[in-house]
C-alpha cells in the first residue's frame, strides 16, 4: 500500500499532532505513551463524553471532539483498542462531579479496555455510565452485532443533551435508547489495506462484499457487483426489514469507508432517493466521511428511527467540523432557466459566393475528421477532428437559416453555432474568434483584418501565442496574409509554414502540448494546425 506517511508505527502519533492544529483542542502530556485528545476549554461542570478505539475510522473519534459532542477521545493504534491506562487517563481528566459517560463500541477489545478502565474510575470515586453501541446489523441477530458509523449518532445526541446540562442518568438514557433504534449496513468494492502490509484480496473484480467489518472483516455475503440503483436498494431493504417500522421516520447517515471518489458518494445518495427507505427518511447526514476504515473503496447507510427527542438532539448545535448538520430530506426545487437569446437570431438570407465558401469549408472539415483525430492522439486526447466535423455538420444542416447576405451577422451565427454545438475548448476558441471578428466587421474593413482581430481575442483569453503549437500557428500567418491584401493561395502557404514549424516545437505553455513530453512532439505538426491549414488548401484550389 502506497501510503503518505514516515513510518507505519508513528502513523497515528503524527495523525494526532496533526488534528491538534486546533486551538480549541488539547492533548493530555502523556503523549504520545497515550494518545488523549481532549477538549481545551472544558470545565468539567456537565457530563463529559468520553470515547475511542482503535485509529484508521477517522474523522472517529478524535474528529467529533468539540461542544456539542465529545468530551475527549481515547486513540489507540491503527485498528486497536486504547489501553486501559489511557481510557482511565482520559476518565480522571474531564470528569467533575456531573459525571461520565464511555461510549464504546461493540468489540471485544474495546469492552475490555473500556470496561475495565469504568470500574477503576467508579473505584477512585468517579460517576460513571457506559453504552455500548452495536448498529451493524448484517451478521443477523445470532452474532454478537459491532459498533459501526451509527455510533455518531450517539456521539452527537448524547453530547447535545450533555451541553444543555442533562444530568448523568438522563444523558446516559437518551444515548442508550439511540443506540437501539439505530442500525447500519456497509458494502464495499475491496477490502481495506494496513499501513505496511499485505492486503488481503478476498474479492474478484466483479464482486462486492455485503455486511463486512470496518476492520476488513469479511462479511456477510459476496455478491456480483450490479448497478449502485441496485446496491443501495439492498443495503436500504435489509435496514427496512430490520426496524420493520413501517410508520416511522428516520435520520439517515451515508458514510463513505474511505476512498469512495466524492462524486460516486453523490451517485449513492442519489440512489438512496429512488429506495423505499426514502420515503421514511426526514433528514440525511452526508453523504460524508464519518467512520472510515482506513482506505476501504465502500459504503455504509446508518438509519435511527426518530422520536421527538432524538430529532432535537441530533438537529442541534455542534461545533466539530467532521460533523454535518443533518439537513431536511427534500427534493430538490426547479427556478426556471433565464431564456438564452434564438442559436441564430437574424433573418435568413441568401448569397451564393458566401454558401459555396461555408460549404467547402465544412465538407473540408468532416473529410479531415479522422485524420485529425489520430493526428490529435498523439499529442492530444484524440478528439480534434471530431469536434470541428460536429460543428461543419450543424453548420451545413442550418445553412439555410443563415444570414448569408449579411457578413457580420454570418460571422456571429457561426459563432453562435461554435458556442453551442461544439465540444471542448477549441469550440470556445472558435466561437470567441469569429463572434470577435464580427464586432470588427463593417464594409470598410477588409475581412482579414476582422479575422485577425478575432483572433487576437482568442489569444487573450486562451493565452496562446505563435509558438506554442496551436491552431494560431497556422490562423495568425494566414489571416495576416489576408489582412495585407494577400490572396487566399499566399494564406494557404502562410498556413502551411506556420504548420510545418509545428513539428519542431518541443516545450509549450498551453495548449494540450503542453502536457505531453518533448519527445512525443517531435516531427508531429499541431492537429489544429494541420486541420485549419488544410481548410485554407482547400479553399485555394479552383473549384
Amino acid at each position: 500500500m502506497k501510503s503518505f506517511i514516515n513510518s507505519p508505527e508513528n502513523v497515528v502519533k503524527e495523525a494526532v499532532q496533526g488534528l491538534l492544529i486546533n486551538d480549541k483542542l488539547a492533548m493530555l502530556d502523556r503523549f504520545p505513551e497515550i494518545k488523549v485528545v481532549v477538549r481545551n476549554d472544558w470545565d468539567k461542570s456537565k457530563v463529559a463524553l468520553v470515547s475511542g478505539g482503535g485509529s484508521g475510522h477517522e474523522p472517529t473519534h478524535a474528529g467529533f471532539v468539540g461542544e456539542g459532542m465529545l468530551t475527549a477521545a481515547v486513540c489507540g493504534e491503527v485498528f486497536a483498542s486504547p489501553s486501559v491506562d489511557a481510557v482511565l487517563s482520559a476518565i480522571m481528566a474531564v470528569t467533575g462531579e456531573a459525571g461520565c459517560l464511555l461510549i464504546i463500541k461493540n468489540y471485544t477489545g474495546d469492552r475490555l479496555n473500556f470496561g475495565l478502565a469504568a470500574e477503576q474510575a467508579r473505584a477512585l470515586g468517579y460517576d460513571v455510565e457506559t453504552v455500548t453501541i452495536a448498529d451493524d446489523i448484517a451478521l443477523g441477530g445470532d452474532v454478537k452485532q459491532r459498533g459501526i458509523a451509527g455510533t455518531v449518532f450517539v456521539h452527537k445526541i448524547a453530547g447535545y443533551y450533555a451541553s444543555k446540562g442533562k444530568s448523568l442518568q438522563e444523558v446516559a438514557s437518551i444515548a442508550r435508547r439511540v443506540a437501539a433504534n439505530t442500525a447500519s449496513i456497509g458494502l464495499a468494492l475491496s477490502e481495506c489495506q494496513m499501513f505496511g502490509g499485505h492486503k488481503e484480496v478476498r474479492l474478484k473484480d466483479d464482486e462486492v462484499e455485503l455486511g463486512l467489518g470496518i476492520h476488513g472483516e469479511p462479511g456477510a455475503e459476496v455478491i456480483k457487483i450490479v448497478p449502485v440503483d441496485e446496491l443501495v436498494a439492498l443495503v436500504s431493504d435489509k435496514l427496512q426489514k430490520h426496524e420493520a417500522y413501517a410508520t416511522a421516520k428516520y435520520a439517515v447517515l451515508l458514510n463513505n469507508l474511505g476512498t469512495v471518489t466524492p462524486i460516486e458518494m453523490n451517485v449513492i445518495a442519489h440512489a438512496f432517493t429512488k429506495t423505499k427507505l426514502a420515503k421514511q427518511t426526514s433528514y440525511l447526514i452526508g453523504p460524508a466521511t464519518m467512520m472510515s476504515a482506513l482506505n476501504m473503496n465502500g459504503f455504509s447507510i446508518s438509519i435511527l428511527k426518530l422520536t421527538d427527542e432524538i430529532e432535537e438532539g441530533l438537529t442541534g448545535a455542534a461545533e466539530p467540523e467532521a460533523w454535518l448538520k443533518a439537513k431536511k430530506m427534500d427534493t430538490p426545487a426547479l427556478i426556471a432557466t433565464p431564456k438564452l437569446d434564438a442559436l441564430l437570431p437574424y433573418t435568413a438570407s441568401s448569397n451564393a459566393q458566401a454558401k459555396a465558401v461555408i460549404t467547402q469549408i465544412a465538407h473540408t472539415f468532416i473529410a479531415i475528421e479522422k485524420e485529425i483525430n489520430a493526428l490529435d492522439a498523439k499529442v492530444g486526447d484524440g478528439d480534434a477532428g471530431a469536434t470541428f466535423a460536429s460543428a461543419s455538420k450543424t453548420i451545413l444542416s442550418l445553412l439555410d437559416q443563415l444570414p448569408l447576405a449579411n457578413t457580420k451577422e454570418t460571422l456571429e451565427s457561426i459563432g453562435r453555432i461554435f458556442s453551442r454545438e461544439a465540444g471542448g475548448s477549441s469550440g470556445v476558441l472558435m466561437s470567441i474568434l469569429l463572434i470577435g471578428a464580427a464586432n470588427q466587421f463593417d464594409n470598410n474593413v477588409p475581412i482579414g483584418q476582422a479575422l485577425l482581430a478575432g483572433l487576437n481575442k482568442m489569444k487573450a483569453y486562451g493565452g496562446a501565442k505563435v509558438g506554442d503549437r496551436t491552431m494560431i500557428d497556422a490562423l495568425e500567418p494566414a489571416f495576416s496574409a489576408l489582412a495585407n491584401g494577400q490572396s487566399i493561395q499566399e494564406a494557404a502557404t502562410a498556413a502551411r509554414m506556420g504548420t510545418e514549424n509545428t513539428k519542431h516545437i518541443k516545450k509549450t505553455l498551453y495548449g494540450r502540448s503542453s502536457y505531453v513530453p518533448e519527445e512525443l512532439l517531435a516531427g508531429v505538426q499541431d492537429p489544429g494546425a494541420e486541420a485549419m491549414t488544410r481548410v485554407f488548401e482547400s479553399l485555394a484550389k479552383p473549384h
